[in-house]
């Protein structure tokens, strides 16, 4: 092996050492903490609290949960649930959001600023199932395209709900 290979391989050793220490990493072993969460929509705040466990999301990406020590980060939400875990063995709270996003900052907090947030346990199976008819009845029919425009989002919005409800 010649010096310049040499030399070219001892100048990269720091970095690959700082990304394996970094990919070794796992949430339990940096989750010591609580964090502070706010969940609000443009005209209201729902919840705050300094001493959450965890917060389940439904990023675009996929579900997500977020411990104390997060890294930061910004996550568009998709419809579903949003779960709030205080303490160990407790009770969640859940809430269905239909669109937002999730900002994780680096202090241990996280701010869900959601379009629109409704207790879980405030819908009926009946009801969920009546307006994903009523929506998939729109988006079949020959309704204008801003008509199935709005009846696809709300196709997706019901679905995602009868999703969460079914869990």
């Amino acid at each position: 092996m010649s010096a310049f290979k040499i030399a070219s391989a001892l100048r990269t050793l720091p970095r690959q050492a700082a990304l394996a220490r970094s990919a070794r990493r796992g949430y339990a072993d940096v989750a010591d903490g609580k964090l502070s969460l706010s969940l609000v929509l443009p005209h209201q705040s729902l919840y705050s609290s300094t001493g959450v466990v965890q917060v389940n999301i439904p990023a675009a990406t996929g579900d997500m949960g977020v411990l104390a020590n997060h890294v930061a980060s910004i996550e568009p939400l998709r419809p579903g649930v949003v779960e709030v875990i205080e303490e160990n063995g407790q009770q969640a709270k859940k809430w269905f959001v239909s669109a937002g996003f999730a900002t994780v900052h680096g202090n241990n907090s996280l701010t869900i600023n959601a379009v629109e947030a409704y207790p879980l346990d405030k819908f009926s199976a009946e009801s969920v199932r009546a307006g994903l008819a009523d929506a998939n009845r729109v988006l079949s029919s020959s309704a204008p395209d801003v008509e199935k425009a709005e009846a696809r989002i709300e196709i997706e919005v019901f679905e995602g709900l009868q999703a969460a409800m079914a869990k």
